[in-house]
């Protein structure tokens, strides 16, 4: 199996790290070439904003929009989702939208009320958690 995972921006290196670990071959998107022969897309987390603008400038925006609507199977982690989104709440323009939902980015809070903070996990005790902004799927 080969995965292609969107590396222009973000958290990429996380999910080839993970997907290397499966034994799965892991593609870094950054050109058009490099979306042959995936049979899965990862797109990360990051800045969505950044990540739509390079999709546009570097060509891969319709080349990807036409292998999700092919059937490719994606997995979109934060900015992912709002890439995938269909409409973004109070904007007029979408990226990929190939997925059919409304998203509210930010809707947490911007990024300066992101924080981390240890949590108490029964059984296995304290644990490092960390809380950022983030999307969610309004309808």
């Amino acid at each position: 199996m080969k995965v292609g995972i969107l590396a222009l921006q973000g958290a990429f290196i996380e999910h080839e790290k993970i997907i290397q670990e499966l034994g799965a071959e892991v593609v870094e998107i950054r050109q058009r070439k490099d979306l042959e022969g995936i049979d899965g897309l990862i797109l990360p987390g990051g800045e969505s904003t950044v990540q739509g603008k390079l999709l546009r400038q570097l060509g891969l925006l319709k080349p990807i929009q036409q292998l999700i609507n092919e059937g490719l199977p994606v997995l979109a982690t934060c900015a992912g989702l709002i890439l995938l989104a269909k409409t973004i709440d109070q904007e007029e323009t979408a990226h990929l939208g190939t997925l059919p939902i409304v998203i509210k980015r930010n809707a947490y809070g911007r990024q300066l009320a992101s924080f981390d903070s240890d949590i108490d996990m029964r059984p296995i005790g304290h644990y490092p958690a960390i809380f950022i902004r983030a999307p969610y799927i309004e309808s």
